[in-house]
């Protein structure tokens, strides 16, 4: 589901639905040499740390879409929050991203502003308000929910705000070269996090989609400040930079392929046994005595 320069997503969310996922354009997509399916050193400190019960630094100073100066403790002591660490420049996966939790909270019956905040922040400390008003009223009209405004963020700030929330949410990331060679672009992991009403990390969801079931009932949880477990995170790292090559490389796709493989291959040889033991049924059948049936 994306090109560019997102280096990550997350494979258990990617492997299930692989038929459908396009992290990157067509000719993007590229079959990792065998020789190199290892993560790039460039990709080393690109990870998800889950800091469950870590309470992140409410004391962070940003700005909203709007220019305003914020904190991230204005947006708790109410209800719990969802909270976003993306770029808004970024070629693709932090779209998808978003896509996958616009597209969740559509089907989950709470409501931003009522029930929960939504908290996005960019990890680019160059990016402008300007940039952020422009994707929240992208998410917002996508919701279809206009009247819930007041509860989605979008936020920007300067790198030690930006240190200090994604330490503290074990998220890493590493800048990247873009086309034109400027590091411009950064490698990150997709990930979603759900807080408590007073900022602890509730729960973390990995990937670029996201089980609207799983959502509602890590807010439930949340809001009654309830700290959930680890998620699995085998196989984070379905996609990677290649910086010599300028584009990602699909790791995972040797894993779906051999997944597919196998399956044709077992139903394949389901339907070969099947037929053949309908076949020796009709030949063991007696054949019917026509004299007794014509009279």
């Amino acid at each position: 589901m994306a090109q560019g320069f997102c280096a990550l997503a997350t494979c258990l969310v990617l492997a299930g639905s692989a038929a459908l996922a396009q992290v990157s354009s067509y000719g993007d997509k590229q079959m990792g040499d065998p020789a190199s399916d290892h993560l790039p050193t460039v990709l080393n400190k690109v990870s998800i740390v889950q800091r469950l019960n870590t309470r992140i630094p409410l004391n962070g100073e940003f700005r909203d879409e709007s220019g305003k100066a914020v904190r991230i403790g204005d947006y708790f002591g109410k209800r719990p929050a969802i909270l976003a660490l993306v770029y808004y420049n970024c070629p693709t996966l932090c779209s998808e991203e978003l896509d996958g939790l616009v597209g969740a909270l559509e089907m989950v019956k709470f409501r931003p502003g009522k029930d929960f905040d939504v908290i996005v922040v960019s990890i680019d400390p160059s990016e402008t308000p300007e940039i952020a008003a422009k994707k929240k009223a992208f998410y917002l009209k996508r919701y279809g929910h206009p009247e819930t405004e007041n509860g989605w963020h979008f936020l920007t700030g300067e790198q030690p705000a930006i240190n200090a929330l994604t330490t503290a949410t074990g998220f890493g990331y590493v800048r990247v070269p873009g086309p034109d060679g400027k590091m411009a672009q950064f490698a990150h992991a997709s990930a979603i996090q759900l807080l408590t009403p007073d900022g602890r990390l509730s729960q973390y969801y990995l990937g670029v989609e996201y089980s609207p079931k799983d959502l509602r009932i890590g807010l439930v949880e949340a809001s009654e400040g309830k700290i959930g477990s680890p998620v699995d995170a085998i196989l984070t790292y379905c996609y990677r930079y290649d910086p010599m090559l300028n584009r990602h490389s699909l790791v995972v796709a040797r894993v779906v392929q051999l997944g597919c493989v196998l399956t044709m291959f077992c139903l394949g040889g389901y339907m070969v046994v099947m037929f053949r033991r309908d076949l020796k049924q009709k030949k063991a059948m007696p054949l019917p005595n026509w004299k007794n049936v014509i009279g």
